[in-house]
């Protein structure tokens, strides 16, 4: 899936300065993707749902589970009960026609943020594009390199290899919500894309724009630490991008998803 992340990291292992982020992705092939994913920081913990102390909700919660097993059900479940199920045979699979309607549009160097199991970092990939992901989630990560992808355990917040030069910036499967601050995200985003870069965003259901507390939930009730996160619709994601530096280029819908083309308006 995509990855939840809430947390902010520290330190670009990587020393990748500012290198073109083509550079960053032949650097950082999957052999070596995996060494750096040993020497990056552990996300911060936080406290477990259940009272049983500190624990790494991305490595020991029914996400990461899930992630191993590519099976659900898991559901992000809001603080009233509330819950949303979470795609994970559809991420874990290859990419499909909808997906196919963002990566047609996809412009230079990629950098798939939130990659989850790396459906999106392999179809880039076979088309030849060059293309990295990152994900909290070490068993997302693990996925990605396992099927021939590049990525590298990181939070979109952590310094990352070719800063202000990446062509286009994904945020996929709902991942617009991370860190629970669309608009921290879509400015964090800015600085990571070159002047006029791209930013691809699957937003929720038109009328919804939300900042809520959530965990991740199996079928057996197991609950993963709580975390802050966001959904943002179709007619609410505009003002965010207006806010933060971004024009809507394009909007448009495949099946039952609701996809916006942002690009960075002119300094």
């Amino acid at each position: 899936m995509s990855a939840l992340e809430s947390e902010r990291g520290t330190a670009d292992t990587l020393g990748t300065g500012g290198k073109h982020p083509a550079d960053a992705v032949r650097a950082s092939p999957p052999a070596q993707a995996a060494g750096a994913r040993r020497t990056t920081p552990e996300p911060a913990r936080a406290p477990s749902a259940r009272g049983a102390g500190p624990v790494d909700p991305w490595l020991a919660d029914p996400w990461a589970d899930a992630l191993r097993s590519g099976q659900g059900p898991v559901f992000l479940r809001r603080d009233d009960g509330w819950l949303l199920p979470l795609e994970v045979e559809r991420w874990c699979a290859a990419a499909d026609p909808a997906d196919a309607t963002v990566l047609d549009r996809c412009e230079g160097a990629v950098l798939d943020v939130g990659c989850g199991p790396g459906r999106l970092v392999h179809a880039l990939a076979a088309a030849g594009l060059l293309v990295l992901g990152i994900d909290v989630c070490q068993e997302a990560v693990d996925r990605t390199v396992t099927g021939g992808g590049t990525a590298l355990r990181r939070s979109v917040f952590d310094p990352l290899p070719g800063e202000g030069r990446w062509g286009t910036v994904l945020l996929m499967d709902g991942n617009v919500g991370i860190g629970g601050d669309p608009g921290q995200l879509l400015e964090r985003a800015a600085e990571l894309v070159e002047p006029e870069g791209q930013l691809l965003v699957e937003a929720a259901a038109p009328d919804v724009d939300e900042r809520v507390a959530v965990q991740v939930v199996d079928g057996r009730g197991t609950r993963g630490a709580g975390f802050r996160w966001a959904r943002v619709g179709a007619l609410a994601l505009p003002a965010y991008a207006d806010a933060t530096g971004w024009r809507v280029e394009h909007r448009w819908r495949a099946g039952d998803r609701n996809f916006l083309q942002l690009r960075r308006r002119r300094r």
